[in-house]
């Protein structure tokens, strides 16, 4: 088999009500990808995806630094191609951010035409390693620009509709308030419910210390990107300063950076983003890393889950896969299946990353 054709790709998504985090606040979600064909006449398809803004330069690094790599290659030799690329063109003014993020899109389209070919489902393909259904937790009522009383309704109705594991932001200019609106959501949701809080690197390590000590009274499962990504000497000191679980990996874009914070023990869990890492080569990578320190993996959103739903199944210390399901809807293909607190196992060949066609036509800016 033979790549014959690559051409990436931009959708701009609306997602209604605007989403806040204590980063960032957006009502657009950007889709960057590439669809590689073969001569096998077998399509791959894979992608990443920013909060609103920066897509046109992801593409960019796809048109001017990739694309013309792929032609005459074989897809099965994936991993040849990833070492290829990365220390290729982009290795000089990348190794992280758009480039990593690019080079994520080409790896994940790559392996979707291997499962394809394969005739099998990507997780099956990486080795199968859980086949019952993975269970999930939900983000999408814990939007730092909710009231708290909104916080509140919308948490009871995801309990309603089956859900046993919630995500609430913090970050709020005054840490106090946070510190309410925790109080008022665990009350609110009982004491049998699991949640986590996400602090989107806004704290500095004071403030994280402090508030993380207080937050200690609620029975929290994690606390998530507290403090800048890149300072792992920071997380080291809040995870002695503090009993709640760390988790992060969002916003950390290679293997090594994985490696110094288990080194460190400077992590409870890994959330290695399939869309950012570099694919889903250097994804497996981190999580077998992760087992072998008996670390579990909890991947962050970053695909909506499409992805994610079939890696969380190749590995043994997967834990929770996090869900965003209201955000889009009826833009891909075979959309993820939830019910009632659980990810239904995808059983059709590929990533599950093909777009429903009429809303990629609807959506696509370039």
């Amino acid at each position: 088999m033979k790549i014959t054709r690559a051409k990436s790709f931009m959708l701009q998504v609306p997602i209604g009500r605007e989403i806040a985090d204590g980063m960032q606040a957006t009502k657009i979600l950007e889709f960057v990808g590439i669809n590689v064909s073969t001569d096998d006449g077998i399509t791959g398809t894979g992608y990443t995806i920013t909060v609103g803004a920066g897509g046109n330069v992801i593409k960019e690094v796809l048109d001017s630094l990739f694309v013309d790599e792929l032609a005459g290659k074989d897809p099965f030799n994936v991993k040849e191609i990833w070492y290829q690329l990365y220390y290729g063109k982009s290795h000089w003014i990348g190794r992280a951010g758009a480039t990593t993020m690019a080079q994520s899109a080409v790896d994940i389209a790559l392996w979707d035409i291997i499962a394809k070919s394969s005739e099998r489902p990507l997780w099956q393909v990486l080795g199968g390693c859980r086949t019952m259904d993975i269970p999930i937790y939900n983000t999408n009522a814990g939007w730092l620009n909710r009231t708290q009383d909104e916080l509140k309704d919308e948490m009871q109705a995801l309990l309603a509709e089956g859900y046993t594991a919630l995500k609430m932001k913090v970050g709020k200019p005054d840490p106090r308030e946070d510190y309410r609106r925790v109080k008022a959501v665990r009350k609110a949701i009982g004491d049998d419910a699991i949640l986590m809080v996400d602090a989107n690197q806004s704290w500095d390590l004071m403030t994280a210390s402090t508030w993380g000590r207080k937050l200690e009274e609620f029975d929290l499962t994690w606390l998530e990107e507290p403090l800048h990504p890149d300072d792992i000497k920071a997380h080291r000191l809040l995870k002695q300063a503090t009993s709640i679980p760390i988790a992060l990996g969002e916003h950390i874009y290679t293997t090594q950076s994985f490696r110094d914070y288990i080194d460190n023990t400077a992590v409870d869990i890994i959330q290695v983003d399939v869309c950012r890492i570099g694919g889903i080569t250097p994804w497996m990578e981190v999580a077998a890393m992760a087992n072998v320190h008996n670390i579990r993996v909890c991947p962050h959103a970053g695909d909506l889950m499409q992805v994610h739903q079939h890696l969380v199944k190749a590995i043994p210390n997967s834990w929770y896969l996090e869900v965003i399901p209201s955000l889009v809807k009826g833009l891909f293909e075979r959309p993820v299946q939830l019910k009632r607190g659980i990810c239904i196992s995808p059983l059709e060949p590929g990533a599950s990353t093909d777009f429903a066609e009429k809303a990629f036509r609807k959506y696509r800016v370039a």
